[in-house]
């Protein structure tokens, strides 16, 4: 009985640990600054419906996000789909799509401050492609560190869990 209970508990929380979103820190620990090789960095990430991401910078910079991939790739920022500038801005991915942002300062998108997100849905299994460059040591720095965090917090309190019910 207890052993049944156990393994109820530990597949909970293995079931819920699925519905956690991730945080992408945009840029890594680095930021949303014009020296991020931004196709590098996105490129190292899984974006999935529910994902947030996280646009750290100075009053230098700004969020734009464009409406299509011709004004992505031309830096066209006349008709934006949206502005942010508080310097901690935060945007919830809830669709698949690709969406494009681009740092509203004159010159800076030109220059290569600009990002492409692929979202997929958050029951995919994509993963980012293998040997794209400059994949980050931290995990805190993708924004995949929160994620893990919280699973492995889970992990601790199931195993509390089960060692309580053995206990009696």
């Amino acid at each position: 009985m207890q052993a049944g209970i156990a393994i109820l508990v530990f597949a909970g929380l293995m079931a819920v640990k699925t519905t956690f979103a991730a945080q992408h820190v945009m840029g890594g620990s680095q930021g949303w600054e014009e020296s991020v090789d931004f196709d590098s960095w996105s490129s190292d990430q899984s974006f999935k419906v529910g994902d947030q991401l996280v646009f750290k910078y100075s009053g230098l910079h700004s969020v734009v996000e464009l409406g299509s991939e011709t004004a992505y790739k031309s830096c066209d920022l006349g008709t934006p789909v949206n502005s942010l500038s508080s310097g901690n801005d935060v945007v919830k991915l809830s669709e698949t799509g690709t969406r494009y942002f681009a740092c509203g300062t004159p010159g800076h998108c030109e220059q290569g401050m600009k990002v492409k997100v692929n979202v997929v849905s958050s029951d995919s299994t994509a993963v980012p492609s293998p040997g794209s460059g400059s994949s980050s040591d931290s995990d805190s720095s993708s924004g995949h560190g929160l994620r893990r965090a919280s699973i492995e917090y889970m992990l601790a309190v199931g195993s509390l869990i089960m060692g309580l019910v053995w206990s009696f």
